[in-house]
């Protein structure tokens, strides 16, 4: 795969993750976007329901059969076989993985099929400060030996692109990304709408509506969340918790049906399963809560900034970039339900704080969180590796 042997088209961008929902929930904005400035995208991944919707928007997909998010030898050897199939028979002029195993496998892998340009996107490093060391030292090398197989490191979070410098990732590989949403989708409501919207969930004028938004996976912090859900109603009179997101069988983590009728009958969460209309949940809250023990920067967070939410969340990487902690919303030390508790009674005591919460949470949204920002920064990445490469460029 050399620059010589490109005809006269538009460059092929292949985009690879472990998951299906991710190209979906996460991605597909901008894959059309990519796709709507003249490249040919096609996409791989594990096969699943939400591979339908990706094709729908005309973006070709290609299953990856071996794909897991589980550490399994045998299928992740798999994996890299069936990937480096697909780069012989695909011949993109771009590979952009997304981490945490695609973006090991694939840079690599991409890099020694001689791809002319691999991108990485790094949606959080799946390590941290606070993690032991030898999970710290696993996946530090890892991203440190995938990292010299890319072009270009995009990176969500500034903090990540801080221990990339420590690995010793060169500067010029370090593109600060962030992360965004669309801000027509997600706004603030007027009156009219947001009372529909909290009458469609049954909640009354009087009541506060605490919302979480993602898929059930205890790793964000669901434990924290339903023990909160336990104490304070007796602090918050008129306190409701809704939870609207997708099971993660998957996941080793993952709840299933038989965790959420135990959790039903123990504590007053409400679960309304995965929603399409998910900006009509936003507008029927008064707090949202992230309780989240990793993140990278989190989506559904963002999505409530920008529908002016104030949000609740925990102090970690990813959640700072989103909360401004005493402007648009609090944080809590991860895992500790008293901080929590108090956070969340705090706002849902005092309305004004709220309604201040709210404008400036929109605000930042404004400034710091528009997919179209994000969409442009890869753009930019493609067409000037490309051009380095001594590919044309995009004919949008």
């Amino acid at each position: 795969m050399t620059s010589g042997s490109h005809r006269a088209r538009s460059p092929k961008v292949l985009h690879v993750t472990t998951s299906d929902s991710s190209l979906d929930l996460l991605l597909r904005p901008q894959l059309e976007a990519i796709q709507a400035a003249g490249y040919e995208v096609v996409t791989a991944s594990a096969p699943g329901r939400y591979v339908a919707a990706v094709e729908a928007s005309g973006i070709r997909h290609i299953p990856l059969h071996h794909a897991t998010r589980s550490m399994d030898v045998k299928r992740d050897a798999a994996v890299v076989r069936e990937f480096f199939g697909i780069l012989r028979s695909e011949r993109p002029d771009i590979v952009h993985t997304h981490n945490p195993k695609p973006g090991w496998f694939g840079r690599v892998t991409s890099r020694l099929a001689g791809v002319p340009v691999v991108v990485n996107t790094v949606h959080g490093l799946y390590a941290t400060a606070s993690d032991p060391r030898y999970k710290r030292y696993i996946v530090y090398s890892l991203e440190r030996a995938a990292a010299a197989f890319s072009d270009l490191e995009l990176v969500q979070s500034s903090e990540d692109v801080d221990v990339l410098r420590k690995l010793h990732v060169p500067d010029d590989r370090l593109v600060t990304l962030g992360n965004g949403v669309d801000l027509n989708r997600f706004d603030v409501p007027d009156p009219a709408v947001r009372q529909a919207a909290r009458a469609a969930l049954g909640i009354a004028d009087d009541e506060i509506a605490v919302g979480v938004v993602g898929r059930l996976v205890w790793e964000k912090g669901l434990r924290e969340v339903f023990e909160a859900s336990r104490r304070l109603p007796t602090r918050v009179p008129g306190l409701r918790f809704l939870v609207a997101g997708p099971l993660d069988p998957e996941k080793a983590d993952g709840l299933l049906g038989p965790d959420l009728d135990q959790i039903t009958r123990q504590s007053g969460v409400e679960f309304l399963g995965e929603r399409t209309d998910i900006e009509s949940v936003y507008d029927a809250l008064d707090v949202y809560l992230l309780a989240s023990h990793r993140e990278g920067f989190p989506r559904s967070a963002m999505e409530a900034a920008a529908s002016g939410v104030p949000v609740v969340a925990s102090n970690i990487r990813g959640c700072r970039q989103v909360v401004e902690h005493g402007v648009t919303g609090l944080l809590f030390g991860v895992g500790r339900v008293g901080e929590l508790c108090d956070a969340v009674a705090k706002l849902s005591l005092d309305q004004s704080r709220r309604e201040r919460m709210s404008k400036e949470a929109r605000r930042k949204a404004e400034a710091d969180f528009d997919q179209d920002r994000v969409i442009g920064t890869v753009l930019d990445a493609y067409d000037r590796l490309l051009a380095a490469k001594g590919i044309p460029a995009a004919q949008g």
